[in-house]
C-alpha cells in the first residue's frame, strides 16, 4: 500500500469536489489506511455507520474522515478530518492507496492473435495468448489481461480495463468501464421455443455504458434483436446472470448472484440485494430496493422497496414474518 500525504488527499478530494476541515499538517503522512478497530497510529480511518461507534470510541489511526456531529467521540490522538460524507471521501481516497496498475503501458505481447479485419488504437496493453477477432475496434489507453478473447463485433472505449480470462463478444464497453476476471459478455441468451426447443438465433448486442465495473465470472447475454444494456455508473458483483433483451438504467449497485431474467426492464439507482430473482418480461421502477433472496415476480412502480417470495412491499414482509414467528 502506498504511504500517501495529507495534502494529496486534499488535492485528491478538491479535484472530485468534496470539502473536508481539519488541523492535520499538510506534510503529514500516513501509512496505510484501515478499519476502525485495526487501525494504527499512522493510519488514516472513517466512520460513516452509527454501528460502530463502540469502535470509534478505541480508535488508534492518526486521523478519522467524519462527520461533525460525531467527531467528539474520537480518542485524544485521533484527529478528524470533517467532511459531509465520510465514505464518499474514502471511496476517493482510496485510489491514492491503491497500488493496483490502471494505466496502461502499451505493450501488445508476442503471444497475442490478432485479426486483420480489427483496427488497435494507441497505447493500448493486450496481455499473453489473447485473441483478438474480426470488427473489433479498441481504442486508447485500453488494457487487456492474460488469456482474454474479444470479439467478433466488439468496441472497447479508452481507459478500459479488461482483465484476465474474460471473453467479449457482440459488445460495445464504452468509456472508463472495467470488466473483471471470467466475465462473459455478449454469448447467445436463453432462448427457443418452448415445445420443440428449437434454439432463437440471436443478432443483437450488449452495450455497457460508461465507468461501470462487471464483477468477476458475470454472464450478459446479447440481445434477440436490438441491446442488452446497462446503464452508466453501474457496479454489477460478481456472479451475476443478466438475460437476452434486459435494460438496466444508471447507477444500479447488483450484488452477487442475482439473476435477471429476459426483456425486464429497470430503471435508475437500482439497488439489487445478493440472490435475488427477477422474472421475465417485468418493468422495475427507478430507484427500487429488492432485498436479498426477494423473488420479483411482479412489476414494481418507482421508489419501493420490496422483499420476499414473492416480493411485496417491505413493511408488510416484516410483518408476516413476525406473524409467522409468533405461530411457532
Amino acid at each position: 500500500m502506498n504511504k500517501i500525504r495529507y495534502l494529496d488527499i486534499v488535492n485528491q478530494l478538491k479535484k472530485n469536489s468534496i470539502e473536508i476541515e481539519s488541523n492535520i499538517d499538510s506534510k503529514s503522512i500516513f501509512s496505510g489506511i484501515n478499519t476502525l478497530l485495526k487501525s494504527k497510529t499512522n493510519d488514516l480511518t472513517f466512520f460513516s455507520n452509527t454501528k460502530y461507534i463502540q469502535d470509534l470510541k478505541k480508535c488508534k489511526a492518526k486521523a478519522c474522515l467524519i462527520e461533525y456531529k460525531y467527531a467528539h467521540s474520537l480518542p485524544e490522538k485521533c484527529t478528524p478530518i470533517i467532511t459531509n460524507d465520510p465514505y464518499l471521501a474514502l471511496a476517493f481516497i482510496s485510489e491514492l492507496f491503491n497500488n493496483q496498475k490502471s494505466f496502461s503501458n502499451g505493450t501488445i505481447s508476442k503471444n497475442v492473435t490478432i485479426s486483420n479485419n480489427s483496427k488497435l488504437h494507441s497505447n493500448i496493453e493486450i496481455g499473453d495468448y489473447c485473441t483478438i477477432l474480426d470488427e473489433t475496434e479498441i481504442f486508447d489507453n485500453v488494457i487487456i489481461g492474460s488469456n482474454s478473447k474479444i470479439g467478433p463485433n466488439v468496441e472497447i472505449h479508452k481507459n478500459s480495463i479488461i482483465h484476465d480470462n474474460v471473453s467479449i463478444s457482440n459488445a460495445i464497453i464504452n468509456e472508463n468501464c472495467e470488466i473483471k476476471s471470467g466475465a462473459r459478455v455478449g454469448s447467445y441468451g436463453f432462448g427457443f421455443e418452448e415445445k420443440t426447443k428449437q434454439k432463437i438465433k440471436h443478432i443483437g448486442n450488449v452495450v455497457i455504458h460508461k465507468n461501470s465495473t462487471i464483477g468477476s465470472n458475470t454472464t450478459i447475454d446479447r440481445a434477440v434483436f436490438d441491446s442488452t444494456s446497462i446503464g452508466e455508473f453501474s457496479q454489477i458483483d460478481n456472479l451475476v446472470q443478466i438475460a437476452h433483451n434486459v435494460i438496466i438504467g444508471s447507477h444500479a449497485i447488483i450484488a452477487a448472484q442475482v439473476g435477471i431474467a429476459g426483456s425486464t426492464q429497470i430503471g435508475k439507482n437500482i439497488k439489487i440485494g445478493g440472490q435475488a430473482g427477477i422474472a421475465g418480461h417485468l418493468v422495475i421502477g427507478d430507484n427500487v430496493t429488492i432485498a436479498a433472496k426477494s423473488g420479483v415476480t411482479k412489476n414494481i412502480p418507482d421508489n419501493n422497496v420490496v422483499a420476499g417470495f414473492p416480493a411485496k412491499d417491505i413493511n408488510l414482509w416484516k410483518k408476516e414474518v413476525i406473524r409467522n414467528s409468533l405461530k411457532k
